[in-house]
């Protein structure tokens, strides 16, 4: 019976894996209720500073921050690329890379230089596997993701921009549409069009009271507004990862399944081999006595 021996081992090597893809599902479930709550309540912040720049660049047009201004001249384009410190969460970064690589292959076809500023431990490993300039980077933001993280790496970009040094700066993230669906997105950040600050609003001018005066307060309005689109793309990041997670190891879990009962058949058909085997030889000895 060393086959059956053989077999049981692996049954029993399966059954444990069984068990851990179980707990990590269950966990990534836990985690994943907390993210989504994260991700909704960080979207109203944004949403108000949008409508709020939008109603004083309208109150305001003869005022135009760099962040707004196209900068024709440079040959640079600037990304953020946001993706997970773990694996184990299907093809979300797979998806979320493809794009950063079309990306870089647009932007070198146009005879441009790209620099990516990488949140997330699985981009920074592909960014430096494929040799793309990494100017700055976050990693080990665990599971609750904080603005006073991110805004120094990302500060790199905004400030090369307002420079006039980058062209553009893209964000790469993966957008949480629902647990069973994820989309891997590539939102342009800068340049700042007025339509996009005023999308939705209505057609009137609001009559504010600046303090200390509408130019100041639009600068500073502008990068909350772009810190509060990295913080949001990353906590929708989050919230992916862990449905994508939980989704993985469900289907790990079932596969397991399925595997241990495979198994069982075939250690059952062993052992019923097996006896048989023995019976025949038992019979045969009586006969032959």
């Amino acid at each position: 019976m060393a086959a059956g021996k053989e077999i049981r081992g692996k049954i029993k090597s399966v059954e444990n894996t069984k068990k851990i893809t179980k707990a990590m599902e269950m966990v990534a479930a836990s985690k994943m209720r907390k993210a989504q709550d994260r991700m909704r309540q960080a979207r109203p912040y944004s949403e108000k500073v949008r409508q709020i720049v939008g109603n004083l660049s309208r109150a305001n047009p003869e005022y135009t921050h760099p962040f707004m201004q196209v900068n024709a001249d440079a040959k640079t384009v600037g990304m953020v690329v946001v993706t997970t410190d773990k694996g184990l969460c299907g093809g979300m970064n797979t998806n979320v890379l493809r794009l950063v690589t079309n990306q870089f292959k647009d932007v070198q076809a146009k005879g441009q230089a790209a620099e990516a500023v990488a949140i997330g431990n699985k981009g920074l490993g592909f960014l430096n596997r494929i040799g793309a300039k990494v100017v700055s980077h976050v990693t080990g933001l665990g599971d609750t993701p904080h603005l006073e993280k991110l805004i120094g790496p990302v500060k790199v970009l905004l400030d090369a921009y307002a420079e006039g040094r980058v062209s553009a700066v893209y964000l790469c993230y993966t957008r949480f549409i629902n647990t069973m669906k994820q989309e891997a997105v590539v939102q342009q950040l800068l340049p700042l069009s007025v339509s996009e600050l005023q999308q939705g609003e209505p057609g009137h001018d609001w009559d504010y009271i600046y303090e200390p005066d509408a130019a100041t307060v639009i600068d500073e309005l502008l990068v909350r507004y772009l810190e509060s689109q990295v913080y949001q793309a990353v906590a929708e990041n989050m919230a992916s990862e862990q449905s994508a997670r939980m989704v993985a190891m469900k289907a790990a879990t079932d596969n397991a399944g399925s595997v241990i009962n495979e198994l069982k058949l075939v250690y059952n058909k062993t052992r019923q081999a097996a006896i048989t085997k023995e019976l025949s030889e038992i019979v045969a000895g009586a006969a032959a006595v």
